[in-house]
């Protein structure tokens, strides 16, 4: 844990400055976003899970899919505000989307932020990696690692109860910078990763079963420092 603490601290010290933040929704409609919806390909009698309701965008859980920033980005910090609307379940923010439906011909080749019910902040790779300190205690055994199905790519978070109680609302932040990856749930640092594969791409919100809320979602760039000699 130590260790772990140690490398959020470097990430930290790495950010030199921030501009202006923006909200990545209007409020209005789902205007700088695409939908990714498979079940969308073959039946166009079925609903776009994707909504905007009382000012806030929705994810109706389903059919599964995904909404997908028309942009790229890279550096930043990204603050969401959600909760679940109903029942609890299962639902993520996809970090550095690229190559769209290479996991199940549905999820875009991506890390993954997890907000599921009781296990916000773990890591899944999707076509892309991630490293952690104590790999194996929060990964498992380190053959069966990998970013394909069949292999272990879920990577624990490191706390336990950092999210609200049903139907209060959870502050989630994600910091990307560089290869580095950070992850607040409720102002706990709940996950600290390095050396991703990638280091850019689009922000994903899924629809995978539960009904979630979003009244924020907020993205903040980060320029990285530059040393001194």
């Amino acid at each position: 844990m130590k260790t772990f603490v140690f490398s959020a601290m470097l990430l930290c010290s790495a950010t030199l400055c921030t501009a202006q933040s923006r909200s990545l929704f209007n409020g209005k409609d789902l205007t700088g976003w695409h939908v990714d919806v498979p079940a969308l390909d073959k039946d166009t009698g079925a609903i776009n899970p994707f909504i905007v309701r009382n000012g806030m965008l929705v994810s109706l859980g389903r059919p599964n899919g995904h909404l997908i920033t028309d942009a790229s980005y890279h550096d930043y910090r990204l603050e969401t505000e959600y909760r679940f609307a109903g029942k609890p379940g299962n639902c993520g923010v996809l970090v550095h989307a690229t190559t769209p439906r290479v996991l199940y011909d549905m999820f875009p080749k991506s890390l993954e932020v997890q907000m599921m019910h009781k296990n916000a902040g773990d890591f899944w790779c999707i076509g892309e990696d991630v490293t952690v300190d104590s790999m194996e205690v929060y990964r498992g055994p380190k053959d069966k690692w990998g970013v394909v199905d069949g292999t272990t790519r879920r990577v624990k978070n490191r706390t336990d109860d950092s999210e609200k109680p049903l139907g209060e609302w959870n502050t989630m932040v994600i910091e990307c910078v560089g290869n580095k990856i950070m992850v607040w749930v409720n102002g706990d640092l709940v996950n600290s990763g390095y050396d991703i594969t990638t280091s850019k791409g689009s922000i994903a919100i899924q629809a995978e079963g539960a009904e979630v809320e979003f009244r924020k979602v907020m993205l903040t760039p980060i320029k990285k420092l530059t040393a001194k000699k």
